[in-house]
């Protein structure tokens, strides 16, 4: 059976979602760390085939809410980052997104076709 370029595109946009979602929660941060965890988490991805550019953000209210405590810093968790990926796939380009959704209570994943 063979893929086509749009299968193959979503296929590896997910990949790269899920690696993020399931590499990164849990991982210490506070607001200084936050930035040079957003560049880690876009390195990591762009190292994976057929990425062209990786987006990452996570989100300073949400940080800061679960981070007062004696310590600093929180875990990160699935209400705290947003991601995209850009993949080039067989001439065909997508992007992934992860955010986390209000409405579900839960970290959404979606692909858009240009």
């Amino acid at each position: 059976m063979s893929t086509s370029p749009k299968e193959g595109c979503a296929f590896e946009a997910g990949i790269k979602l899920g690696t993020i979602f399931h590499q990164f929660m849990g991982t210490p941060v506070s607001e200084s760390s936050k930035a040079s965890l957003e560049e880690a988490i876009r390195r990591a991805v762009l190292n994976q085939p057929h990425v062209v550019e990786v987006r990452v953000r996570i989100r300073e209210e949400a940080l800061r809410r679960a981070s007062r405590n004696t310590f600093g810093y929180a875990s990160l968790s699935p209400e705290m980052l947003e991601a995209e990926v850009w993949i080039e796939y067989g001439g065909t380009r997508c992007c992934g997104r992860l955010a986390y959704s209000s409405e579900s209570s839960y970290p959404e994943m979606w692909v858009e076709f240009e």
